[in-house]
């Protein structure tokens, strides 16, 4: 009974290496493992920052695309008003003259009855369409726009002045379509030099009093 109970709990040897082969393979199998893992984490990482790259690149690209819409969309807006400008300016010119006619019957109490409403009224269309007028007698003169018709010298002006305003002139937002055509007025010339004059004459004037006075003095103090 000893015998066979010993015999029966006793392990072949083939299983007992077939153990020891298992468990060396399993040891074996765990730096591969690793080294895998680390490849993969690699890979991951550098997959990560070249996605990075790219997604930076194109969100650049969209900036860029969207400063160069915009731009061109303020060009654009910029090129139709300047066209219609332009456009209205051809059309406005023509009309000047009867705005002129308008503003001289104002000027003489003529612009009475029918012919007042319908002055008015162009006038208003005009004004609508962004017609500006401009000149004020008083004014410094201005060659970018005024047109001088009349010169004259006055001393009543320190500058070139427009005394008188001989047509209105016309603009558009910054576009000039007719200049005021005036008349102006210098400074007297020499008239800076005549007081220079005038003041050294009464300098001289004090001074020869003075001299006058002091021999005198002198001869006062001496007695």
């Amino acid at each position: 009974m000893t015998t066979e109970e010993t015999q029966g709990n006793a392990e072949e040897p083939g299983a007992a290496s077939g153990k020891a082969a298992k468990g060396r393979g399993s040891a074996g199998s765990k730096p591969a493992d690793a080294k895998a893992a680390a490849e993969e984490a690699g890979a991951g990482a550098e997959s990560a920052a070249e996605l990075r790259k790219q997604l930076t690149e194109r969100t650049a690209d969209l900036q860029r695309l969207q400063a160069e819409y915009q731009n061109y969309r303020k060009r654009v807006e910029r090129d139709r008003v300047t066209v219609r400008e332009i456009a209205v300016a051809a059309i406005l010119e023509n009309l000047l003259p009867v705005l002129d006619d308008i503003g001289r019957a104002r000027d003489h109490d003529e612009l009475t009855g029918g012919f007042k409403s319908v002055g008015e009224s162009l006038e208003t269309v005009v004004a609508k369409l962004g017609l500006q007028q401009f000149g004020k007698q008083g004014e410094p003169f201005d060659p970018q726009l005024h047109e001088a018709l009349m010169h004259s010298y006055s001393a009543d002006v320190d500058e070139t002045t427009c005394v008188q305003i001989l047509q209105p002139g016309y603009k558009i937002g910054d576009r000039i379509i007719r200049p005021a055509r005036v008349a102006v007025a210098e400074p007297e010339p020499g008239g800076s030099a005549a007081e220079d004059s005038s003041d050294e004459d009464a300098s001289d004037e004090k001074k020869s009093e003075k001299s006058a006075a002091s021999p005198k003095g002198e001869s006062d103090a001496d007695e």
